[in-house]
């Protein structure tokens, strides 16, 4: 099987549905119920826009994302990043992740860096669409629906002009806004979402160029007894009772978020 990156300067032309699946992080059962949806079944690609296998069951879920074959297009996340370049000494800061990293054999962790940060596909309906992790120039910047203007006039300014629609992540929260010329997408997260349980993904077209913000209820209390009894993670109960079950709320992730976008700093000046 041909595991190798998309060429992050390609622009693909495709006519059908492209779903967006966002920060997964190796939660297998949440990624398994939104593969089951029908949309994303008859989906032409499905977008993978990073952190992916910073979890609690990684190699399993990498083994289920390869399966997508060609359908699959791959973005690093900061977390993938920080998990390819993991060696004794520099282990990623979160536990979770550095467990994650050492699950994985040497040639996964080489894919997982070979990863563009960028990719470009032609959807119909919207034309050329940039995916990316956190932001097209950052895999950890902070941009919120309700960031400033000039912080997404900041983050947008390299983006080409072509360039209509922008998809996103990191954040684990789902919207869609109209800033500078330009919609913004972040799907939310497939495996941590904040809020509500749940999986957050996003479909772009068809039927001219619609995007749809989607929620794949799934039996979460399950999936944590699966996590726990099959993942060999130390905290792996502890993790999924805190993040697959949505113990923080939007408004605590905003709070948390919120000042890694520079507000705080812009208030302090008056502007």
């Amino acid at each position: 099987m041909d595991t190798r990156a998309p060429d992050p300067d390609s622009v693909r032309p495709h006519s059908t549905g492209v779903a967006v699946l966002s920060d997964i992080h190796a939660v297998l059962p949440a990624l398994e119920a939104v593969l089951a949806e029908p949309d994303v079944r008859a989906a032409d690609r499905i977008v993978l826009t990073g952190d992916l296998l910073a979890g609690p069951l990684p190699r399993q879920t990498l083994a289920r994302l390869r399966a997508l074959g060609d359908r699959a297009v791959w973005i690093s996340g900061n977390a993938d990043r920080e998990m390819a370049a993991a060696r004794p000494g520099n282990e990623p800061g979160d536990p979770m992740d550095a467990w994650a990293a050492g699950q994985l054999g040497p040639d996964d962790l080489d894919f997982l860096g070979s990863l563009p940060a960028t990719v470009t596909l032609d959807v119909a309906g919207l034309g050329p669409v940039l995916f990316c992790h956190a932001t097209p120039r950052d895999d950890t910047e902070i941009a919120l629906v309700d960031s400033r203007p000039e912080r997404w006039a900041e983050v947008l300014a390299g983006v080409p002009d072509a360039v209509r629609t922008v998809v996103c992540g990191h954040t684990h929260m789902p919207f869609v806004r109209f800033t500078h010329g330009r919609l913004v997408v972040n799907p939310g997260s497939v495996g941590m979402p904040y809020g509500r349980p749940g999986a957050h993904w996003a479909l772009l077209g068809p039927g001219g160029g619609a995007v749809t913000l989607r929620h794949t209820a799934f039996d979460h209390e399950a999936a944590c007894a699966r996590i726990a009894r099959e993942s060999d993670a130390p905290s792996a109960a502890t993790w999924a009772d805190t993040y697959v079950r949505a113990r923080c709320s939007a408004e605590e992730a905003l709070a948390a978020f919120g000042p890694g976008d520079g507000r705080s700093a812009a208030a302090g000046t008056g502007g």
